[in-house]
């Protein structure tokens, strides 16, 4: 697996919906090199967001250049095509060198019995009471657990491997970095069935540079983690002694490192990470999702007039069409209508109140976490603005980007890696 691209040890992902915030997402990126904080930018955006907004991948990559070209920025960055498959990889290939492989839709569909049984025959050196170092307790892999493991995540492994390939026989494979992302699953994957899964990604030969998994608790997009603290951090420090171990075991990539998705905003474990890392002198990748398309609202908010108004139309236009803009978000964002405000209510507010309403300022009496996620998935509404809407992130690009750098630096970067 010695051909392919490294992945630099930290890396932040950093959505944006409307591809207007890059020069300000990457002032956030630069600014933190000046307080010592090395990462590299990563711009995602998924096939379902260009699709919703009617783009194409080579918007984010004409994004980015754009804001390399401004700063003057002079580091290495990345274009993600996040959450890619056997069928949308292919409009992604010219403009990406970084691919999230995502077979959640695969997870629990099994593998022929012949492969079936030749992984579980190659991998009998696992079963038994493994020691992790790191780990105080061994790991314990019974039969039962191989097979069952492999019945829930091989034939995923392997469309995996089939996309890789895929990817790789377009692309020169050293100029690309593959994540491979198992986190949309029912149920968190313990340190044994991590290590299982990680057999399976070197058993396909992808040189994977990141790993997503499933954590413990709820990982909603663009709010506080719910969920247990000290759970969260055994399972962390767990899964950073198991990748240690499959670099050493299976031949994986040296810098293969975990990856945290719907990232953005989940303030509490930041702390955490920042410690455990450092503990093992181990890298992150931190997935922010489209959280600066809030930023932007936040913006538009707060420089009053047509942008209050608009800000306050695209929840008056998204408020009726709920069911239809949350469904595709269903599994990541937990919403109780009941506390949802009114469209009245809404415009009633002045540019304060609408603000403080949707920033993610817990300790604001007017923060509302169910309207952050609502307008969270609302970005549709926005998208059939058009011009109208764009043309209002340029008249206003200074107090958004304001929002949009200090949100990424001050509440993402320094507390994660500071």
């Amino acid at each position: 697996m010695n051909n392919h691209k490294t992945v630099s040890k930290y890396s932040i992902g950093m959505g944006d919906r409307f591809a207007h915030q890059g020069k300000a997402q990457l002032q956030a990126v630069a600014t933190a090199r000046t307080l010592g904080i090395e990462v590299t930018p990563t711009w995602n955006k998924s096939n379902r967001e260009h699709t919703i907004i009617g783009t194409e991948p080579a918007s984010v990559l004409a994004e980015a250049q754009a804001a390399v070209a401004a700063l003057g920025w002079q580091g290495d960055y990345y274009i993600d095509a996040d959450h890619i498959n056997l069928g949308t990889v292919d409009r992604f290939i010219s403009p990406s060198n970084f691919f999230t492989i995502d077979v959640a839709d695969y997870t629990g569909k099994p593998a022929t019995p012949e492969s079936t049984a030749a992984f579980i025959t190659a991998h009998q050196h696992l079963v038994g009471n493994l020691a992790i170092e790191g780990i105080a307790a061994p790991l314990s892999i019974t039969e039962d657990l191989l097979q069952s493991t492999a019945a829930k995540f091989l034939w995923p492994m392997q469309e995996a491997g089939r996309i890789y390939r895929h990817i790789a026989a377009h692309k020169d494979a050293a100029s690309f970095i593959t994540e491979v992302s198992v986190d949309e699953t029912d149920l968190p994957q313990t340190p044994a069935e991590l290590l299982i899964i990680l057999a399976m990604i070197a058993a396909e030969g992808i040189p994977a540079q990141t790993i997503a998994p499933k954590f413990t608790g709820r990982f909603n997009k663009g709010v506080e983690y719910v969920g247990n603290l000290p759970q969260f951090e055994k399972e962390f420090d767990e899964d950073l002694c198991v990748i240690a171990h499959a670099i050493r075991h299976f031949g994986l990539p040296a810098g293969l490192k975990l990856s945290v998705h719907s990232g953005s905003d989940k303030f509490s474990l930041y702390p955490i990470i920042n410690r455990l890392i450092k503990k093992h002198d181990a890298g992150i990748h931190l997935k922010t999702a489209g959280t600066n398309w809030l930023e932007e609202l936040i913006g538009l908010a707060e420089s009053g007039h047509e942008g209050l108004t608009i800000a306050k139309e695209v929840y008056a236009k998204a408020l009726p069409r709920a069911e239809e803009l949350i469904k595709p978000y269903a599994p990541v964002v937990d919403i109780d209508p009941a506390k949802l405000p009114t469209i009245a209510e809404v415009n009633d507010w002045n540019a304060t109140q609408y603000a403080d309403a949707l920033r993610h300022d817990q300790s604001n009496p007017a923060y509302n976490l169910h309207f952050r996620q609502f307008l969270h998935v609302a970005f549709k509404i926005a998208a059939e603005m058009g011009t109208r809407y764009t043309d209002a992130l340029k008249a206003n690009e200074a107090i958004i980007a304001k929002n949009v750098t200090s949100n990424l630096l001050d509440r993402h970067l320094k507390p994660l890696l500071g």
